[in-house]
């Protein structure tokens, strides 16, 4: 037997076995990918590490998958794999089958996985009234949402202490993005106390620099510039790049930068590109495209948003003149908003003189951990990153 493991690497939070992608008793190839498992922030597929049959499922659908748990074993047997599937396969050991009769709550309650009795504890909804439609009936995530958006509709499953509210059909049952979002929007609010400060950037020498490269086929998006601009300024202010510990502001050795990336109505995710302060412009771009493309197709790796040790906020791309973002991450110190880039008239000097100038503006803002860092710091770092920024080399 061959078991198949929970990998060691994820984004520092829980997991959950979300679908198998294959059944007991189908022939797999090494590396087909068996299982889907689920984070907060990402989906991975977990491949098969050698080829056989699927003969156990261990952890099954809505199961906790802490790194290093078995999911289920390969057997690589001739006669095993020679053998006709079961139509019918058994329910994996860790799944207890109900005694008595169907519906009662205790028998419920055992065929429960974590993240199922979480959400129903939660919404405060009987497990009794719910049919599941898993594995020899057991209750599943999308049972319970499906539950939640019957009982927001018409007011069946409330907890007994809930006062009466008025619900609609498009209300939106939370999911586990949602949540951990909201924990960690509170966390930060109660623990870091926050300081933003404001500035103003000329991107036309970023423009003209982007143009140059475009019309030698290179394609690069104005966050490209952003992440390298912000790495270049670390020097300026190196706790920028640094978090908060007990006994002292520890300094991040690699310049990790994370980037929020939108998902629509499913929140947004990190992506962190790695050791941003050692690549060129044009490396940091077609990283940021490969991440982003990633994420929007439900496929970063737990490796692909860890590790940050400064966000950038680039919130201007739907639209936002000014925002104060929120210091997500209790390991950075740090987090870069870019709003929207337009044109505006400015005062520039000229042949000695004052005269009024049409140029691409955007406000930007740092937000800090003032427990980390202070005022002139913060400036310190915007100065250096307004002045990357306007003064780009030609290409």
């Amino acid at each position: 037997m061959i078991e198949i493991r929970v990998p060691d690497e994820q984004e520092g939070t829980k997991a959950v076995v979300r679908s198998w992608l294959k059944k007991v008793g189908d022939v797999v190839a090494e590396n087909d990918p068996l299982v889907e498992l689920e984070t907060d922030k990402v989906t991975q597929e977990v491949p098969a590490p050698a080829a056989g049959v699927l003969a156990e499922i261990v952890l099954d659908t809505d199961a906790e998958a802490i790194p290093g748990a078995v999911l289920g074993r390969i057997t690589t047997d001739k006669a095993v794999a020679a053998a006709p599937a079961s139509s019918e396969p058994e329910a994996p050991p860790s799944v207890e089958r109900a005694a008595s009769a169907p519906g009662a709550i205790g028998d419920a309650e055992t065929r429960l996985s974590p993240s199922v009795r979480r959400a129903l504890q939660q919404h405060g909804i009987d497990p009794s009234l719910i049919k599941g439609t898993g594995r020899d009936g057991r209750i599943t995530r999308e049972d319970v949402d499906r539950a939640v958006a019957q009982a927001t509709a018409t007011g069946v499953g409330e907890p007994a202490t809930a006062q009466p509210r008025q619900t609609s059909t498009q209300d939106i049952p939370h999911d586990k993005m949602r949540l951990k979002i909201a924990e960690n929007m509170a966390r930060a609010v109660a623990e870091q106390p926050h300081v933003t400060a404001v500035f103003e950037a000329d991107f036309s020498a970023v423009a003209a620099h982007k143009a140059a490269l475009a019309a030698k086929g290179v394609k690069l998006s104005y966050t490209a510039y952003i992440v390298k601009a912000a790495a270049e300024s670390m020097a300026a202010a190196p706790a920028i790049n640094g978090r908060w510990e007990s006994d002292r502001i520890a300094i991040s050795p690699t310049i990790d930068i994370g980037v929020g990336t939108a998902l629509g109505e499913k929140g947004l995710v990190v992506p962190v590109v790695k050791d941003a302060g050692s690549l060129s412009v044009e490396e940091i771009g077609a990283k940021l495209d490969d991440l982003t493309r990633r994420a929007r197709d439900g496929a970063l790796t737990g490796a692909d948003v860890s590790g940050g040790s400064f966000t950038i906020s680039n919130h201007g791309v739907s639209g936002s003149l000014l925002a104060a973002p929120i210091i997500l991450h209790s390991g950075q110190a740090a987090i870069l908003g870019v709003g929207k880039l337009e044109k505006r008239v400015v005062v520039r000097e000229c042949d000695g003189e004052e005269a009024m100038a049409i140029r691409p503006m955007a406000y930007v803002t740092l937000t800090i951990d003032h427990r980390v860092v202070d005022g002139h710091q913060t400036n310190a770092w915007l100065t250096r990153f307004v002045e990357v920024l306007e003064g780009w080399p030609a290409a």
